[in-house]
């Protein structure tokens, strides 16, 4: 016995306890299960009355707890969603004093880098009215307007190491210098980046304090607008080499277009990514090759082309799609992938939130609705545009799910008048409001050009 069946020790899983089960429900469920167990044993009609009668009370007041509980949580993510929880008064002051500053210097510092025109054009993080769906869309015009001229086109996806943490502080100044950023307030830079140190904890045990010489600090407000001006001159290398770029912080997207037939393309895409990792090698950042994805989209109609690219020792070989800033894009562009994974993805959250409906009010499932699924639906879908209506369906069936459910009525009812009363645009409507809102921006000066 001890062979074949050897005794084991295994772990109790304690798992925490439903918060929305106060003490008075506790009392009342050892009540109903005390009745129970009178009941089983007796089996008296008396018995079996007074366990129905408590059952159905627990039942409503358990009904009646999930629902302020679910009410609660919804209202006061609504007022604050980034509200975070364990810290005292005197930390939320200092941080909230320190947010304050660095929002201060990131405003003045963005309108001096606006009027002097020293933003790169091609670098859409951390940019009033830029976005990744702005990003997203640049690049997805230039592989369009290339295939148009029936040239095939080379997108690659950069990824960096760390690239946060690695940034010499004092090349970072040396580059602020060299955008006008001296004196007084260079000094302010100097002072914002030293002093600043680390320290490791691991099994309860906590290292001594270690200064750091490197690295913007992410999560703050000044951080990511550094590292954007931190790789400025790095657009200097990739055009030498006629490549187009756009990068949204540190994720960097090469677009190289040319004819099907030019052979010496392999070679130039090499000699870019060799500049290009020498250029992050002298500013002590790091690529990624594991992680790099390479897309070729091949001249209408032309046959993609098998392009074997080195990167850092490695061969990058090119893949069907890839994942860019959130959305998939394939070899063609025809966005089946995003499409796929978004309804995959909002089918299982309404399937999450169909499980509490009935502890919900309706004001409570709209905001839940409307910010866990059609938010996804809304998401970069600019990129849409011009798609048949065949290829948006599954979207469309998702928002038709989605608004019986905030009413609480059966999956297939009649959606129209539903979605005129919630002020939901169908799925193809909100995209043609996307890009016309887009459009509208550009032309009047907050989106780019």
């Amino acid at each position: 016995m001890d062979f074949l069946c050897p005794l084991s020790t295994i772990r109790r899983k304690n798992s925490s306890p439903a918060p929305w089960l106060s003490d008075v429900l506790r009392n009342n469920r050892r009540e109903l299960r005390s009745a129970a167990r009178k009941w089983k044993k007796s089996k008296l009609d008396t018995d079996l009355t007074s366990y129905r009668t408590l059952l159905s009370k627990f039942s409503l007041d358990v009904t009646s707890a999930k629902t302020s509980f679910y009410k609660e949580k919804l209202e006061t993510s609504a007022q604050d969603p980034r509200k975070t929880s364990a810290t005292t008064d005197r930390y939320h002051f200092s941080h909230s004093f320190k947010k304050i500053l660095e929002r201060v210097v990131c405003n003045q510092l963005s309108d001096y880098l606006m009027q002097n025109n020293l933003h790169d054009p091609n670098q859409s993080g951390f940019k009033a009215a830029h976005s990744t769906e702005t990003a997203l869309l640049a690049v997805t015009e230039k592989l369009h307007a290339a295939r148009s001229a029936k040239l095939s086109s080379v997108l690659i996806l950069l990824n960096l190491s760390a690239a946060f943490d690695t940034v010499n502080h004092k090349t970072l100044l040396s580059t602020l210098r060299s955008l006008g950023i001296c004196g007084t307030a260079g000094e302010w830079f100097a002072s914002y980046l030293d002093g600043r140190s680390y320290q490791v904890t691991w099994k309860g045990l906590t290292s001594a304090p270690r200064r750091l010489s490197t690295g913007v600090p992410q999560g703050s407000v000044l951080g990511p607008l550094l590292f954007s001006l931190y790789t400025h001159s790095l657009g200097k290398v990739i055009s030498s080499h006629g490549f187009s770029y756009h990068c949204y912080a540190d994720d960097t997207q090469l677009i190289f277009s040319f004819p099907p037939s030019d052979t010496t393309a392999s070679a130039r895409i090499s000699a870019c990514l060799a500049d290009f990792s020498s250029w992050m090698t002298a500013h002590q950042l790091k690529l990624n090759p594991s992680k790099t994805e390479l897309l070729i989209i091949p001249g209408d109609p032309s046959p993609a082309q098998d392009l074997a690219i080195s990167l850092s020792n490695s061969m990058i070989s090119p893949t069907a799609s890839a994942r860019n800033l959130g959305v998939t894009m394939d070899n063609q562009l025809s966005f089946s992938s995003p499409v796929t994974n978004v309804t995959r993805s909002c089918r299982f959250l309404l399937y999450n939130i169909r499980r509490i409906r009935p502890f919900l009010s309706t004001q409570a499932t709209q905001v839940l609705v409307q910010s866990l699924v059609i938010s996804r639906l809304d998401y970069c879908n600019s990129l849409l545009a011009g798609l048949p209506l065949n290829a948006i369906r599954p979207l469309q069936k998702i928002q038709n799910a989605a608004a019986p459910l905030v009413f609480n009525l059966p999956k297939f009812s009649h959606t129209t008048p539903l979605l005129r009363s919630l002020h939901w645009l169908p799925v193809a409507a909100r995209i043609r409001f996307k890009t016309l809102m887009l459009a509208y921006k550009a032309k009047n000066g907050p989106a780019p050009s």
